[in-house]
């Protein structure tokens, strides 16, 4: 992290220990748990710059809110439109990013793949 401040290190110590790629609110709410003074600006505001220094990664997955993760390896993400849960997942053997690449010759700079469908306990709860 280059600038480092208390913040910053709580809200990526945050981001680090769930798996649940939270949306800014949630980040803030734990944050103040640690920080009690902690603004939602300044939680908006690190969160902006880690995304850009690539600290944490940001998401979109179509339900209106930005969702964070904090483990910034390259892999892909699930998104249950039913439920709303969101998902790691590792990347294949055969890279998609490689394959894209390759099969539109270009130079491909994508992180964070956002799949979508129904999780297997909603098609469970639905079957």
């Amino acid at each position: 992290m280059r600038n480092y401040s208390k913040q910053r290190e709580v809200i990526v110590e945050v981001l680090r220990s769930t798996d649940t790629h939270p949306t800014v609110q949630w980040v803030y709410e734990k944050c103040r748990e640690k920080l009690p003074k902690i603004s939602l600006g300044t939680v908006y505001r690190n969160l902006t710059e880690l995304k850009k220094d690539g600290d944490v990664l940001e998401l979109s997955v179509g339900d209106g809110f930005q969702h964070y993760d904090g483990d910034v390896k390259e892999h892909m993400h699930f998104y249950c439109h039913n439920c709303g849960t969101i998902l790691d997942c590792e990347m294949p053997k055969n890279n998609l990013k490689d394959f894209l690449q390759n099969k539109l010759n270009c130079e491909v700079n994508l992180s964070g793949y956002v799949f979508s469908g129904l999780c297997s306990s909603c098609i469970n709860l639905n079957g």
